[in-house]
């Protein structure tokens, strides 16, 4: 969700905040200006202060079972006043300490019925399954790699929305792309090593560090090791991205693509790390690499696939890129995408 709606929805749900609806099965409503088939999308409050997002329907429209709290119920609502008579799909929140996660909801919900006004219903439970899937459990947990890898991307990712509220859009990793990050031109990898010895990093297929064509590749090393109570937590570091990033739903959806789901936060409660030495690198043809492209030149003829091979990095610090130059970097990444 943009920052606009969410901005919007929230400051209609304070100004409906600010006098108490008359009776137990009152509401008070503002309209949205978002017009489906059967009327227009409302906000409301009822007497106990939740927030409440309502969809127009026909009178026949039942709505589905399941979603009944203790966070979220969706319920079948007649409303009427002097003038008008309207029935509604009403999804309201039963807790107020997760009401900026359910103006997330309700923006996605109110995004996806300006797309679909001729199918709202459809629109909204669209809506709820995709929030639902991202919060699935029972499902394995991040193995040490893993998290060591997700780590450090996020480090970056932190860096680029420090910048650009909206870069989360260049977080590929996730994805499966051969680059962590990147633009048509740039492109940045990522690689941690949890521990304090050794500079050896995995390389996995003969494409990971050729560069865009015509472009350009860097490389983000990070040391890190495992710590208790000192350090920068997993779960912690995920909050401040959240915090910078304009689109929450979107950067979900991308922790769960990575292997994250949200519902399994406090299982990575005790995963913290402290960062010895971050590093930068050109991927030059100076770098340490085995390419289809090194191989191409050499007159090599590529038949394999699937390759996976270490290479130590330099020691040298002086063969590592300034950190004016990251920074610089970064925003030429940024100012591409736009």
């Amino acid at each position: 969700m943009n920052s606009a709606w969410r901005d919007r929805l929230d400051r209609s749900w304070s100004a409906l905040e600010e006098t108490s609806p008359s009776g137990e099965r009152a509401l008070r409503i503002a309209e949205l200006p978002v017009e489906t088939v059967d009327g227009p999308l409302a906000l409301a409050i009822d007497h106990k202060g939740h927030r409440h997002v309502l969809v127009p329907v026909r009178s026949h429209t039942k709505p589905r079972g399941g979603l009944n709290g203790p966070v979220l119920e969706l319920r079948r609502r007649p409303l009427m006043d002097e003038n008008s008579y309207q029935d509604f799909l009403d999804l309201g929140c039963l807790r107020s300490d997760v009401n900026d996660v359910f103006t997330a909801l309700c923006g996605d919900i109110v995004k996806a019925a300006q797309v679909a006004p001729d199918n709202p219903v459809k629109a909204l439970y669209q809506v709820i399954d995709r929030w639902k899937a991202l919060f699935q459990t029972g499902g394995p947990l991040l193995g040490p790699e893993q998290v060591s890898g997700l780590f450090g991307e996020l480090l970056v990712l932190e860096k680029l929305l420090h910048t650009d509220p909206s870069a989360h859009r260049l977080w590929r990793g996730p994805s499966g792309h051969r680059h962590d990050f990147g633009t048509g031109v740039h492109a940045v990898e990522v690689k941690s090593v949890a521990g304090r010895e050794g500079r050896r990093i995995r390389i996995h297929g003969l494409d990971q560090l050729e560069a865009p064509p015509g472009g350009t590749l860097r490389l983000a090393w990070f040391k890190l090791e495992r710590a208790t109570g000192a350090g920068l937590g997993l779960v912690e570091l995920i909050d401040r991205t959240m915090r910078l990033c304009d689109d929450e739903n979107a950067l979900l959806t991308l922790l769960a693509v990575a292997g994250y789901r949200s519902a399994d936060a406090e299982r990575y409660g005790d995963v913290r790390f402290v960062v010895f030495e971050e590093s930068w690198y050109d991927v030059d043809d100076e770098f340490p690499k085995l390419t289809g492209e090194v191989l191409t030149g050499a007159g090599v003829t590529v038949r394999v696939r699937e390759v996976d091979y270490t290479i130590d990095l330099p020691s040298d610090p002086s063969t590592a890129v300034a950190v004016d130059d990251v920074d610089a970097y970064l925003r030429a990444m940024i100012e591409e995408s736009v």
